[in-house]
């Protein structure tokens, strides 16, 4: 049996621990390998989020969205100073839902690719 390198993870919550359970439960241990080895990579962690927002109130609002992947959103942050720091303070509230999404996106992400491994 491959050991749970869900305990790897510093931050994990328990939603995120049943959400890849669940991502790798029908998966061959090969597939389960891959799978970690590509969601480890890609995964974000909230207090680095929390971080890059806090760094909203210095002048570079907008960071958090480009880290996770939310281009447009970033742009816009950035041009209207984190939408008047209501944005910003937003994200500082949301910062783990948004991290969890994030990684959710991820997990399906690496499941596909892990498919297609033999």
């Amino acid at each position: 049996m491959y050991p749970d390198p869900n305990m790897n993870y510093a931050d994990i919550t328990p939603e995120e621990m049943g959400f890849l359970h669940q991502a790798t439960e029908g998966l061959n241990e090969n597939q389960k390998r891959y799978f970690y080895t590509v969601y480890n990579s890609k995964r974000k962690n909230s207090q680095e989020i929390l971080l890059f927002t806090l760094l909203g109130f210095v002048g570079c609002a907008g960071i958090q969205r480009f880290i996770l992947g939310q281009i447009g959103m970033g742009i816009l942050y950035i041009l209207s100073c984190g939408l008047c720091f209501i944005g910003t303070i937003v994200d500082l509230i949301k910062n783990k839902s948004l991290t969890l999404e994030y990684n959710k996106n991820m997990a399906y992400e690496s499941h596909r690719m892990a498919l297609m491994t033999p």
